[in-house]
């Protein structure tokens, strides 16, 4: 029988006029208490600018974003953009949180943001320069243009750090595993959420053996036995695992020497497998599961193919997060296919029948409220900081 969860608790009540609602324009909000101050979250990535405005516990007065391609396009947004939609909250906002993809080994907690925690994160750039590179260009400009705004930083990696050595361990050279080479997992910022969300949802449920999916334009799994991350399905970058929009997967390495020794440069191997594979690669046609959808009802074979080789590999991951955590209670969908696509949630439940009895869950993303809650508790000292008013940049 599957478990069933109580009614979820109510959102926090925030008192909002329509400006403030989400995705909608800044403007100062009288109802508002903003006597303990303002989280500003930052989620830069590789291809678009995301921003939020949240109190200390998480709580959402508005979110934006724009398409970003290029440090120099994120530099222009933050400085024309952002800067500006700000001046009205400047007084507010205690702190800027920032969303950073890889911590590496050093970074295991959400940390305050200093030179030389700036500095660490640069080193961890090539690790993972699609996502590292764009956040650390936010931080040094904050750094440079607000430096009264203390900064911090919640890392993808960290919710990683309970993985046991057997599931974070490659198996290779002694020599390359000292070199720090291993599995660090990511998506952990919204991991560790839907974790969250499910334990409030089923707090009777000892132990929660919970399998979060998190499906996106990026893709991973995550084996999760009472809140603590057991095994994943991204390893050492962002580029293992699931079949994702763009971005291949696991693959055969003895392929990827093959490519090599024909002659394919790092560099082009680089982009084909993190720009060109996946579901396009697999399409022809696009890496949207939306897009796809429509193309594949029409007939259209690469779309077709790339849906099935998606589910395949799907399923095979959460049957191996099953054996990693000795069944499962709940499997939660999150991200932009796992909560939209109604159709691959139908196709989950009918291809897992052989699992014993379990929830399946549709949970909506939220790192920027688990990133203000979670540096909150970094802020030097309580309440708004006092700056003057005007333009940022």
């Amino acid at each position: 029988m599957n478990p069933e969860p109580p009614e979820p608790a109510p959102a926090p009540a925030v008192a909002l006029t329509k400006a403030s609602a989400p995705w909608q324009a800044l403007a100062p909000q009288g109802a508002l208490d903003l006597s303990q101050g303002l989280v500003l979250v930052i989620n830069a990535g590789s291809s678009s600018l995301k921003a939020a405005l949240m109190t200390p516990e998480g709580a959402p007065l508005w979110r934006d974003q724009r398409p970003c391609d290029g440090e120099g396009a994120l530099v222009a947004l933050l400085a024309q953009w952002l800067g500006p939609a700000l001046v009205p909250w400047r007084s507010a906002i205690c702190l800027v949180a920032h969303r950073v993809v890889h911590g590496g080994e050093r970074f295991v907690a959400p940390s305050r943001l200093g030179p030389a925690e700036i500095e660490a994160i640069a080193e961890l750039v090539p690790l993972a320069p699609l996502h590292n590179a764009p956040a650390l260009a936010a931080i040094r400009w904050f750094a440079e243009r607000e430096p009264a705004w203390p900064q911090a930083a919640g890392f993808d990696t960290a919710f990683h750090r309970s993985l046991p050595a057997a599931a974070s361990t490659y198996a290779i050279p002694a020599a390359w595993r000292e070199q720090g080479l291993r599995r660090y997992g990511f998506h952990g910022l919204n991991h560790q959420h839907i974790s969250e969300v499910v334990a409030q949802r089923f707090p009777g449920l000892k132990p929660l053996r919970l399998i979060s999916c998190h499906l996106g334009a990026g893709c991973s799994l995550c084996a999760i036995r009472d809140g603590l991350s057991l095994d994943t399905t991204m390893g050492f970058t962002p580029l293992e695992g699931l079949v994702m929009a763009s971005r291949s997967g696991s693959l055969d390495p003895g392929l990827l020497l093959h490519l090599l020794r024909q002659g394919l440069s790092p560099a082009a191997l680089d982009q084909a497998l993190n720009h060109a594979s996946g579901l396009l690669g697999l399409s022809g046609l696009s890496g949207s599961m939306q897009a796809l959808r429509q193309a594949a009802a029409g007939d259209h074979g690469g779309a077709q193919l790339a849906i099935a080789v998606f589910r395949h590999r799907l399923l095979a991951a959460i049957g191996s997060m099953a054996a990693s955590l000795g069944g499962v209670d709940v499997i939660a969908l999150s991200g932009g296919i796992g909560e939209h696509d109604s159709l691959l949630a139908q196709e989950l439940r009918l291809a897992l029948d052989w699992l014993n009895p379990f929830a399946l869950e549709v949970i909506p993303a939220d790192e920027e409220g688990l990133l203000a809650r979670s540096c909150w508790p970094l802020v030097p000292t309580s309440g708004p900081q006092s700056l003057p008013a005007g333009p940022m940049g």
